[in-house]
């Protein structure tokens, strides 16, 4: 150890980022016997969820809040140990281990979790309030609005395309460019123009809510109003992926970082889940890569049970010792 790391707390597995993925991941690696941190900066997209969609044995009441709250007392419970900061950086020591700086501490460990997550890019207001009447998980919030009008927003191939899926739900879609020209392919623009949804160029103005606090319409600017339940941004993702290319990890053409499909990335003992990688951004999905990322790092630091390469080797380096003579000594 170089003297730099005598100030770090040393464990074999360390995970950034206290989402749903992060959290199962901790968990696996606490309750499988390896000294895991948590370190999380608190906040995130789980955070955001007024109510909890889609998680079998959860109800929907539930906060995102809560819902995280509850996983951290889980894997502090076994034994993990949950702390909050920000890491601002992240290296590889001479020794093959990983040392990540969050202010003032440090930690060193043999496996990093990278669950960092991703941030949703927001159109400028006005909007209405997110989670009654702004979405942007249509996997997760369709289902509120069947039979009711819906907007999307946004000018790009995924705005057409959640538009487009939406008819699925209520047959009163519009496409809200919010003055933008259209960004979509022609072969979208083609199919978009056979599907029955209003395309609305003009920007909106303003947003009107509810007594309880839920959407009833949105202004124009050409003076027009539009009652709607709720809808979707589709603006994008900007990847919180900095500590990942601080590393040298492969990413996509998006940013997320490149996993198989156990969670490992391009460099060896660095391993990433959730939101942070390219898949169904959803918290049943970062559960389940968290699970499988836990039992793959595992796999790779558990003692037993040991290889024949490794017995054998055992074997050629045992002290040899003399057979006893029976009798003993004359």
């Amino acid at each position: 150890m170089s003297e730099t790391d005598l100030d770090a707390d040393e464990y074999e597995v360390a995970v950034v980022g206290g989402g749903p993925g992060g959290l199962t991941t901790a968990l696996y690696t606490t309750r499988l016997g390896h000294d895991t941190v948590l370190i999380d900066r608190g906040g995130g997209r789980a955070a955001m969820m007024l109510d909890t969609h889609n998680v079998i044995g959860v109800r929907e009441e539930v906060s995102g809040n809560e819902f995280l709250q509850t996983a951290e007392n889980q894997v502090a419970e076994h034994g993990g140990d949950v702390r909050r900061g920000f890491v601002e950086g992240i290296e590889r020591t001479e020794d093959g281990r990983f040392r990540l700086d969050a202010g003032d501490e440090a930690v060193l460990a043999d496996r990093v979790v990278l669950a960092t997550g991703f941030a949703d890019a927001r159109p400028d207001p006005p909007l209405p309030r997110t989670g009654r009447g702004l979405h942007y998980c249509l996997h997760c919030d369709a289902y509120l609005f069947v039979d009711e009008p819906v907007y999307v927003m946004g000018h790009g191939d995924s705005a057409a395309y959640v538009a487009m899926i939406m008819l699925n739900f209520t047959d009163e879609v519009d496409l809200l460019l919010r003055g933008e020209e259209p960004a979509w392919s022609e072969e979208t623009d083609r199919r978009l123009r056979e599907h029955p949804i209003e395309i609305v160029g003009a920007e909106v103005a303003g947003v009107n809510n509810g007594e309880d606090g839920w959407l009833e319409s949105i202004e124009f600017e050409d003076g027009t109003v539009r009652a709607y339940r709720g809808g979707f941004a589709m603006y994008g993702a900007e990847y919180n992926n900095g500590l990942a290319e601080a590393l040298g990890c492969d990413l996509d053409g998006d940013g997320a970082v490149v996993v198989d499909d156990h969670g490992r990335t391009s460099v060896d003992g660095v391993y990433a889940v959730g939101d942070l990688t390219p898949d169904h951004s959803q918290v049943p999905v970062a559960m389940g890569q968290g699970a499988k990322a836990g039992i793959a790092i595992h796999s790779e630091l558990r003692e037993f049970p040991r290889s024949i390469a490794e017995l054998e080797d055992e074997a050629a380096t045992a002290p040899r010792t003399s057979p006893a003579r029976a009798g003993g000594d004359d």
